[in-house]
């Protein structure tokens, strides 16, 4: 009878240390609208950049359930920068993301993500963000606000996110790291009743773009 009460009260305080793994803790939070209106084209001068997962950058995610932390990411995802006059205020980006390439630091997991529990990749096999708006100035000491309509498992929303960015001559350099709800975007699968899975996604994003060569 001793030792089942131990066992009890071991796994309590597992469960109870486990709630606290949120990894959007002390984390910006993306804010999630309505879709907005595309971003236009603004004058002046333009330079083509070009990034992908083969070329330097990354996207990679946390994701937690109440007895730990899961880390994964995309292993194919492309997109471009139009850079106007050095100035990503006025700039616009654009990527796509195959969310088939996804992987985690567990094979059953990375298998469970691709089901219609999650992203249901047979259905939507891609996921698309395209920028409206990056002003100046961000949360927690970023330089910058991104806003965009980001299309995910067939819903798309306006997210607003900070990220730190960097010019130097035909590169540019955008790091950000922000918690999103997976049930914004319907993916709403709750998980095993005793260990269920926290609705706080962390994102972050190392983007290295550069001038696409000439043919």
């Amino acid at each position: 009878m001793k030792l089942r009460f131990i066992a009890t009260a071991l796994v309590s305080v597992a469960l109870a240390t486990g709630c606290d793994n949120d990894p959007g803790k002390n984390k910006a939070k993306a804010h999630v609208s309505a879709p907005a209106e595309v971003q236009q084209a603004t004058t002046g001068a333009a330079t083509k950049l070009a990034f992908s997962s083969t070329d330097g950058s990354v996207f990679s995610f946390v994701g937690a359930k109440v007895t730990g932390k899961q880390e994964g990411s995309f292993g194919k995802f492309s997109g471009t920068v139009d850079l106007i006059d050095g100035n990503p205020e006025k700039s616009k980006v654009d990527a796509e993301v195959d969310v088939g390439s996804l992987s985690t630091d567990a094979e059953g997991l990375t298998h469970h993500l691709k089901t219609p529990d999650f992203f249901d990749v047979a259905k939507f096999p891609t996921a698309h963000f395209t920028s409206t708006a990056i002003r100046a100035g961000g949360e927690k000491g970023a330089t910058h606000t991104i806003t965009g309509n980001l299309e995910l498992h067939g819903v798309t929303k306006s997210i607003s996110f900070p990220a730190t960015i960097k010019v130097t001559g035909e590169q540019l350099d955008a790091d950000a790291e922000f918690a999103i709800d997976r049930k914004d975007f319907g993916i709403v699968y709750p998980g095993k009743s005793d260990d269920l899975i926290k609705d706080e996604v962390l994102l972050k994003l190392a983007i290295r773009a550069k001038a696409k060569k000439a043919a």
